[in-house]
């Protein structure tokens, strides 16, 4: 039997903008259709490592695009990568250059000339973007292979190249472009399933389910595709089976920005920053909080979160001076928003260390009073997180 393929979500419903941001685009008898008014409609969610189908139409003459790794601010034309789509037999274009033409990477990768159809007929794209690759297929023929690494090279000034991840904005340049059939299919990073088994690991995510956690009944926390998905309502999720000592390793990363609020400035010895009169200095961040429950003990919550001190920091475990400088991280290793990141918690007795990235951040803390077995929590507050690779080895 071959295996059954993993289900695409869609981006668009088919029915109205949910999960869009923009203005000058409308839905019309499921699609959406760019107004002459539209530049840009972009998704709320950040995506790295996917693949992404869409059908699109052009009216006679004009023009539209699609914009990939959009920091969500400025032109997505050009502060991310903007895939083309035009109709290169238009008089008008018949002089532009190759990276300037259908199914090319704006003014960075050039695509081989393919089937178009005529204007007011409907095209299939497909784009496939991992951490250094980007495939683009046109009408199923492949039109473009790149290397980002090598167009970053090339431009290293240019922001889209240099972000490894970003929202997906559908473009528009004064033409009723139409888009239909947004589906995205993500792809958790790799992991060297035989190496981390043979050195004794074994998984806690079976990448298809929530098979060994408890939920209850929130709908906050799906599995999809290798990757376990919260979607940011209030509800933690916890292991059914309890642990004492051990070893975790887990890639996650943030999908969605935060709200503005303002977050404390922590400081290396896990003090607050005070100004002179005394009061906690605050920054303001679009704030991401989440987190990892040791032992079924809230306090034992090793933060995930975009505090200036970064991840990592035990907020629980703060009563004492030598506490605080202990469990706060001596380095912020953090990736940017929408990127994957790797932490490993080492947990024997009463002792933690924490890397982040390959880093160390937290070296030998003492958790006094952590009970000696308990369930893996993670913690949903809010901020949408993606987690997978999800491995423990009991000691």
């Amino acid at each position: 039997m071959a295996a059954e393929e993993p289900a695409a979500r869609l981006l668009f419903n088919g029915k109205d903008l949910s999960g869009w941001t923009g203005e000058g685009f409308t839905v019309e008898n499921g699609t959406i259709v760019c107004t002459p008014e539209g530049k840009a409609l972009v998704t709320e969610e950040w995506f790295a490592n996917y693949t992404l189908d869409f059908d699109f139409m052009l009216p006679v003459g004009k023009n539209g695009g699609l914009s990939l790794h959009y920091g969500g601010t400025g032109d997505p034309a050009y502060q991310g990568m903007k895939l083309q789509l035009l109709d290169n037999d238009s008089p008008q274009n018949l002089s532009l250059t190759p990276s300037q033409r259908n199914s090319s990477i704006f003014l960075l990768a050039p695509a081989k000339p393919a089937r178009l159809k005529p204007a007011g007929e409907w095209n299939h794209q497909r784009v496939t973007v991992t951490t250094s690759g980007l495939m683009i297929m046109l009408n199923d023929e492949v039109v473009l292979r790149s290397n980002l690494d090598e167009i970053r090279i090339r431009n290293p000034q240019h922001p889209g190249v240099n972000r490894r991840a970003g929202h997906i904005a559908l473009l528009g340049n004064g033409g009723r472009v139409a888009f239909q059939n947004i589906r995205i299919l993500e792809a958790a990073p790799l992991a060297n399933t035989a190496g981390v088994t043979a050195a004794g690991y074994r998984s806690l995510f079976n990448g298809k389910n929530l098979a060994g956690w408890k939920l209850g009944e929130s709908t906050s926390w799906n599995a999809s595709n290798g990757i376990l998905k919260y979607s940011g309502s209030p509800a933690d999720l916890w292991s059914v089976e309890e642990y004492g000592d051990c070893t975790l390793v887990f890639d996650w990363r943030w999908t969605r920005q935060g709200p503005l609020e303002g977050a404390p400035l922590i400081q290396a010895d896990g003090t607050e920053k005070r100004s002179p009169s005394g009061s906690i200095e605050l920054e303001q961040i679009q704030l991401q909080n989440s987190g990892i429950y040791l032992r079924g003990h809230l306090p034992a919550e090793v933060n995930l979160w975009n505090w200036s001190c970064g991840s990592g920091e035990i907020h629980g475990y703060r009563s004492t001076p030598e506490i605080r400088d202990a469990t706060t991280p001596k380095l912020k290793a953090d990736r940017p928003l929408g990127e994957w990141n790797r932490t490993m918690i080492s947990l024997k007795g009463d002792v933690i260390s924490v890397s982040l990235n390959g880093r160390p951040v937290i070296e030998n803390a003492k958790l006094t009073g952590l009970p000696a077995r308990g369930a893996i929590g993670l913690q949903g507050c809010g901020s949408a997180i993606d987690f997978a690779n999800f491995w423990i080895k009991p000691e």
